[in-house]
């Protein structure tokens, strides 16, 4: 099993009302701390899909060596970012499965993603998707023969209502922890941030 990880970070931060890629976070900011946890996944190849702001996030953020795909069409929403994002795997990787990290969700920890792929290996669905308590989150592992269908969304949502149409496609990996939380707001920010610089 190959896998890509994709980290959708192209949005504009309406909520905020500032890049939310660029929050300071730590020693780094938001953006280069969620590239940083998704290097530490069990993962082949890492991805970032950027847009608002490209150049802005594109040059104070520290990307390492990861793969940079820049979605024009950012101002759709998330489905956009998952095309651009599948498109390029298409074509650039040979990983066989994609695992569709939320640049904005910065405590989603190692051990989840071990245990989704873990699960993913003994299933036979082409898709799982973690459910913290009681709903279902991210980040979500995908076959790539489902790679086209994704393709095909469109607005801004995810895949989730692809999975409710299609429950037979989905694996369902149970955690006791909540999900791990969006940063959209002011309060988002105070309350996830780490305390000292250079803290997770």
């Amino acid at each position: 099993m190959s896998i890509a990880a994709v980290v959708l970070a192209a949005g504009a931060s309406k909520r905020l009302g500032r890049p939310k890629q660029l929050e300071p976070w730590g020693d780094t900011n938001l953006l280069s701390h969620v590239v940083a946890r998704t290097n530490e996944f069990p993962v082949d190849e890492v991805w970032v899909v950027l847009g608002h702001d490209y150049e802005k996030i594109l040059e104070a953020t520290d990307f390492g060596d990861v793969g940079i795909i820049e979605n024009p069409e950012w101002a759709e929403g998330i489905a956009s970012s998952i095309r651009v994002a599948l498109d390029a795997l298409t074509r650039l990787s040979r990983c066989d499965k994609a695992l569709i990290v939320m640049g904005d969700q910065p405590t989603v920890g190692v051990e989840v993603v071990e245990e989704l792929i873990a699960s993913h290996a003994r299933s036979d669905q082409p898709v799982s998707v973690p459910k913290y308590r009681y709903h279902w989150g991210n980040p979500v592992l995908v076959d790539r023969s489902l790679w086209p269908r994704l393709m095909s969304l469109e607005g801004d949502e995810g895949a989730q209502r692809l999975w409710q149409a299609h429950p037979e496609w989905v694996n369902e990996v149970w955690f006791s922890d909540l999900a791990p939380r969006d940063v959209d707001t002011e309060t988002d920010v105070v309350e996830l941030r780490p305390k000292h610089p250079g803290s997770n």
